[in-house]
């Protein structure tokens, strides 16, 4: 079983930078592909990036390319997420997710475990 943590996120001006992290528990982690999704009131849940096990491949939603990196150090067992030049688009909760296999995907289903979320609100 994998359990996943977020973290770092909270009320950010826009056109400022935010960093989230997810810590995940199980020895399983490093084997797995990892997500970071965004769900604002009344949208469908999307991809915002997602890395494979290696963290040699990335995927990026068009939204956020060239704004966002994702990354993840296996030996902390932690997922990381930053954006900069944020706007009010960016403003949802934020999750975290693992999925076996340990490649990229873009659907929510794909995922098997998922974070509690992390809100962020961007401010104009």
């Amino acid at each position: 079983q994998v359990q996943l943590v977020e973290s770092g996120g909270g009320l950010v001006q826009a056109g400022g930078s935010l960093s989230l992290s997810c810590v995940a528990s199980g020895r399983i982690y490093r084997s797995y592909g990892m997500g970071w999704f965004r769900q604002a009131p009344g949208k469908e849940r999307e991809l915002v990036a997602a890395i494979d096990w290696s963290g040699s491949a990335t995927t990026y939603a068009d939204s956020v390319k060239g704004r966002a990196t994702i990354s993840r150090d296996n030996a902390k067992n932690t997922a990381y997420l930053q954006m900069n030049s944020l706007n009010a688009e960016d403003t949802a909760v934020y999750y975290c997710a693992a999925r076996p296999g340990g490649g990229t995907a873009y659907s929510p289903s794909a995922y098997i475990h998922w974070g509690q979320g992390t809100q962020v609100i961007v401010s104009s």
